[in-house]
């Protein structure tokens, strides 16, 4: 499953499965632009890349900016004349129920994960018409599936995810445009352990989410990354409106 110079974008790259997508990626020869608002992350990412294994931008942006996703994938296409894969990562979960959630903090998780996939989605789909090929991978949860206490609004944004995937499936196939949505179950990142901390009790709450998974642990960025190369990679040319999950059973 090589990529072989193919252009990616990854929003969410500067940790968890952005960073581990996006190193994946540039292993098997991709070209990728990096796009997330933690500009030490993304120097990170880019040392862990390594100079001359595959050419690399990055962008300090807001991902539920529209100026900032045009602005962006026209700079990759002047840089690389083309988009070839989308991974939109990037997202945010701030807990809380329908009573106790602000409307403020229920905008800005929708913001990011549901509008910053469509405006992303909606800023590289006229460059994979034109080629005539795309895949855009979204990033899910298996909690948009199975829900979950105290996460209304993450909950809520990712099955919105999950929707807005396959009506881009549906949409755009007759242009030789592909798109999925990965559903991981809980991996180890930076988002899930700021989740227990929001917790009475941290430790009980980890121990009850580990306990969700069949398999008896929390996933890795890198497993959910080699989902991504999967969907981004020719080996997948029939594959498209998946729902294609990760979650540890």
């Amino acid at each position: 499953m090589k990529l072989d110079g193919r252009v990616s974008v990854i929003t969410g790259a500067g940790s968890g499965i952005g960073a581990a997508t996006a190193i994946l990626f540039a292993s098997g020869g991709a070209r990728v632009a990096l796009v997330d608002l933690d500009d030490k992350g993304l120097q990170e990412v880019r040392r862990e890349i390594g100079a001359g294994r595959a050419s690399v931008l990055e962008f300090k942006e807001d991902v539920s900016d529209s100026g900032a996703a045009e602005r962006t994938i026209q700079a990759v296409v002047r840089e690389w004349g083309i988009v070839e894969v989308l991974v939109t990562s990037a997202a945010i979960s701030t807990g809380g129920t329908v009573t106790t959630i602000t409307e403020k903090d229920w905008d800005r998780v929708f913001a990011v994960n549901t509008k910053g996939t469509f405006l992303w989605a909606r800023a590289v789909l006229p460059h994979m018409i034109r080629a005539g090929r795309g895949s855009i991978i979204t990033l899910a949860s298996q909690l948009a599936l199975a829900a979950g206490r105290g996460s209304a609004p993450y909950v809520a944004s990712k099955g919105a995810v999950i929707s807005l995937t396959r009506s881009i499936a549906l949409d755009y196939a007759q242009y030789g445009v592909r798109a999925n949505v990965i559903i991981p179950g809980a991996i180890e990142t930076p988002m899930l352990e700021r989740s227990f901390v929001r917790k009475a009790d941290p430790e009980a709450a980890r121990e009850c989410s580990r306990q969700r998974h069949p398999l008896g642990r929390f996933g890795t960025p890198q497993e959910v990354a080699y989902a991504a190369l999967y969907l981004a990679s020719d080996d997948s040319s029939f594959t498209t409106g998946a729902q294609f999950v990760v979650d540890g059973g």
